[in-house]
């Protein structure tokens, strides 16, 4: 019998559903054999979602009070796979008895002390937002304390490249442009004040975890952010399709650079255009005025990275 279904049947034979199973001391004996890490697991089948420790778990929409409470919820297992590797907190677990199976080394190799597992049944956890968004599996982690702004801007490589969004209310749009930043190498994301919280679960879920390793700066001031990284020598592009904007291709994107870019449909504001050093545009088709915010993005940083070899 493998570790896991050692697991539930000691929960199945030994304890009453909703109630705590610490599994210390069948951890230690456990380890030697299986070379499992250092993480406690508390383990707690659990039948129904009214617990009050799964509140977290019932209100997956209630994005303000996740954000207020100051956790975030990882609602697929990619993510979550994720988030197991990375320095985020980990507080909690809810996940089928599959799933138990597939993530217990990855939870038990976490740096917490213990972590807390609900395991459910499938049709209990579909009740929630449906199978199909968690694929049987979420977890509850601790969103990290706010960056500071100098000690994103020392510890960054040279050249800068960063990238700056303004009045982003898709979360999955925040989500997708996280994970552009990721994949082409920039240093940190400036989401401004007039953005959605890049850790609500759908931004989360959008960035397919990568929020978990990418810097971000969540600015309360867009425009004075912009005028101090403008004062230090980056040149600040507004990605805005305009007919005086110049062509992407034509922009040297080699030195310390910031690009910037607003929502699709209003674009961005006057009062960021006028810190901005130039606007660009990507070259399209009369018919054409804009793309996808995240799609935007995915090719600028693109360009950025091209032109750096």
């Amino acid at each position: 019998m493998n570790f896991v279904k050692l697991l539930l049947s000691q929960l199945e034979n030994k304890v009453n559903v909703g109630a705590y199973f610490s599994t210390s001391a069948l951890l230690i004996g456990a380890a030697n054999r299986f070379n499992f890490g250092v993480a406690t697991l508390l383990i707690q089948t659990v039948q129904t979602l009214d617990a009050p420790e799964l509140a977290l778990y019932r209100t997956l929409r209630r994005v303000e009070e996740h954000e207020r409470a100051g956790v975030l919820v990882a609602a697929n297992n990619k993510v979550i796979k994720r988030l197991l590797a990375s320095r985020f907190a980990v507080v909690s677990a809810l996940v089928t008895p599959v799933w138990l199976e597939k993530l217990s080394a990855q939870l038990q190799a976490r740096p917490e002390e213990s972590i807390c597992v609900y395991v459910a049944e499938p049709a209990l956890l579909e009740t929630i937002t449906g199978y199909q968004l968690h694929q049987g599996a979420l977890a509850v982690a601790k969103i990290p304390p706010l960056s500071d702004f100098e000690g994103l801007l020392n510890n960054s490589s040279r050249p800068l490249l960063l990238a700056a969004v303004e009045g982003l209310a898709s979360a999955e749009n925040l989500g997708a442009v996280v994970r552009c930043c990721a994949a082409f190498g920039a240093n940190f994301l400036i989401v401004g004040e007039t953005c959605g919280s890049p850790y609500q679960r759908r931004a989360v879920s959008g960035s397919m975890g990568t929020i978990f390793e990418q810097p971000l700066l969540r600015t309360a001031n867009l425009v004075q952010t912009l005028t101090t990284l403008r004062a230090r020598g980056v040149l600040c592009l507004a990605a805005h399709p305009r007919c005086d904007a110049r062509k992407l291709a034509s922009v040297n994107l080699r030195g310390d650079c910031c690009l910037v870019f607003g929502a699709e449909g209003p674009g961005l504001t006057a009062e960021i255009l006028a810190v901005c050093d130039d606007m660009v545009e990507i070259p399209m088709p009369s018919h054409m005025n804009s793309l996808n915010v995240a799609v935007a993005a995915g090719i600028f940083l693109y360009e950025a990275m091209r032109q750096r070899g």
